[in-house]
């Protein structure tokens, strides 16, 4: 009984025709996992989408390649899979890409106390379910929106307002004064939010002080003067070390407020007119890792 081959990839007509990489990643990943379903998670595409490019990448080598219900190989799927494995295994040694088999790197842009006090605490959550992705941090700039050319998903600080890229919100939070126990013992307590001295505010682009004033009824204007920062986390550690009041984000501050550093000066709040926004380029959730990071982070994040 003669067996089934794999055509010839150069059509007689003279025109190479190289099946789609999703085709090709597809097939390799049932043909592993043998499973339409887990297939469809591990790519996070639909179960008819698997089954479409599989079909598909049949239709253009012109064979069959799995052979029963299981998702057995045929003699040709068998030839063909190691072919794929040897081609995408050449890919993944490219410079800057994973040296590991199977691994998946995934380059991430993120503000900088964001990524220390609500990113890194949860990240082995991450690694443990998606040990195959090597996650690259890199340090992003909240406003500016300075980050690295090549990363692939981009935690930016601001308005929300970003025609550059598609994005998600995936943090709002509520600002209030805090100080160091020692400052308010010298400067306080505060009965009224209008007691306080505007000369000992320390500012920050990242949280204006009006935002609060309005809330509190004060016509206050934005102090002018006085130690700058544009990092929440630089200006918590000021704060802490009695250079005045800080206007902080109280998810973002939480750990110098565990720890006593930090202590509130009113009960109330307002909602900060920023928030952390999960963007990304047009054409970056096909790849199945930064779909699956950006999943989890929605789950994971507040």
């Amino acid at each position: 009984m003669a067996t089934e081959r794999v055509p010839d990839p150069t059509p007689s007509s003279g025109a190479r025709r190289i099946p789609p990489i999703q085709c090709l990643l597809t097939f390799e990943a049932l043909a592993r996992l043998r499973s339409v379903t887990l297939t469809a998670d591990e790519l996070c595409v639909t179960p008819s989408a698997v089954s479409h490019r599989v079909k598909q990448l049949e239709q253009i080598l012109g064979t069959q390649l799995f052979g029963r219900a299981d998702f057995s190989l045929t003699t040709d799927g068998i030839a063909y899979l190691a072919h794929v494995r040897e081609g995408l295994s050449a890919l993944q040694r490219f410079p800057g890409l994973s040296s590991t088999p199977g691994k998946r790197r995934l380059k991430l842009a993120v503000t900088p106390t964001f990524a220390r006090v609500i990113l890194i605490p949860r990240l082995r959550q991450f690694t443990e379910v998606y040990p195959e992705i090597d996650l690259a941090l890199q340090i992003s700039i909240p406003l500016l929106d300075v980050v690295a050319e090549d990363a692939d998903l981009m935690v930016r600080f601001g308005t929300g307002h970003y025609a550059d890229v598609e994005h998600t919100e995936i943090a709002r939070d509520v600002v209030t004064p805090l100080a160091s126990p020692a400052w308010l013992r010298e400067h306080g307590p505060f009965e009224r939010t209008d007691e306080l001295d505007p000369t000992t505010l320390l500012r920050s682009p990242l949280e204006p002080w009006r935002t609060w004033f309005a809330a509190e009824g004060l016509d206050w204007p934005e102090p002018r003067e006085g130690s700058q920062f544009n990092d929440v986390g630089l200006m918590c550690d000021a704060a802490s070390a009695g250079m005045g009041v800080a206007l902080v984000r109280l998810k973002l501050g939480a750990p110098w407020i565990e720890n006593g550093t930090l202590v509130r000066l009113f009960d109330h709040d307002a909602p900060s007119p920023h928030a952390h926004y999960l963007c990304w380029r047009t054409g970056t959730m096909d790849r199945w890792e930064c779909a699956a990071f950006a999943e989890w982070l929605r789950k994971t994040i507040f």
